[in-house]
């Protein structure tokens, strides 16, 4: 995948963002924060908000990050606020007007794997960004694609019931669009993606189809 900007040009993008839109990094990771614990409590509207929330962190990286931002160094942005937004609405189209996704976490590989994603994305990509040397402003913060699209795929694996497969596809294809960026910049927090959405998407349609021999309880 041949990059059309350098990796000083990305990151300078990020600062931007960041000081722009300060102190919206801590509304996103509160309504993140959030969407878990509903998942574990599952109150009887739990479901409707956490695919609510994964919908409006999806919409904001489609219009604020990408075309706001992203666009000034990459016009292929565009397109990628368009898959974010699509994100968005079927997560609204599957989790609130036909209430198709139950999230709850349980103790299995799918709820250990999931929490351990979540964390990932919102606690253990940042400081792994700090170690390699991308330190704010100049980092991708909580409420960015990829640490989102892991987040994401965490949530997923914490569903309670089968996963309508649309919901899967746009995560998925940018786990892989991320990866291949992230090799090019040397974005090695990134490397996780791919893991997600790859091994994610697998064990939820492994899940779904009835194959239960992995559940721990």
């Amino acid at each position: 995948m041949t990059i059309p900007f350098s990796v000083d040009l990305f990151l300078e993008v990020f600062e931007r963002y960041n000081l722009a839109v300060w102190p919206m990094q801590v509304f996103l990771t509160l309504l993140g924060i959030a969407a878990v614990v509903l998942a574990v409590r599952k109150p009887g509207y739990s479901s409707r908000a956490v695919a609510i929330a994964l919908a409006i962190l999806w919409f904001w990286i489609s219009v604020v990050y990408h075309i706001l931002f992203f666009t000034a160094i990459n016009k292929t942005a565009y397109g990628f606020g368009a898959l974010f937004a699509l994100q968005g609405v079927l997560f609204l189209v599957a989790g609130v007007l036909r209430q198709d996704l139950s999230f709850h976490y349980s103790t299995n590989i799918w709820g250990i794997l999931g929490g351990a994603l979540i964390l990932y994305a919102m606690v253990i990509y940042p400081l792994l960004g700090h170690a390699l040397g991308h330190a704010y402003p100049k980092a991708p913060t909580f409420g960015l694609p990829c640490p989102t699209a892991i987040f994401t795929f965490g949530l997923l694996l914490w569903t309670d019931r089968k996963v309508p497969r649309y919901v899967l596809v746009v995560p998925l294809l940018w786990s892989l669009i991320g990866f291949s960026a992230a090799v090019s910049l040397g974005m090695a927090e990134d490397f996780g993606l791919v893991v997600a959405g790859v091994s994610s998407t697998i064990l939820i349609l492994w899940r779904d189809r009835g194959n239960k021999e992995l559940s721990w309880g």
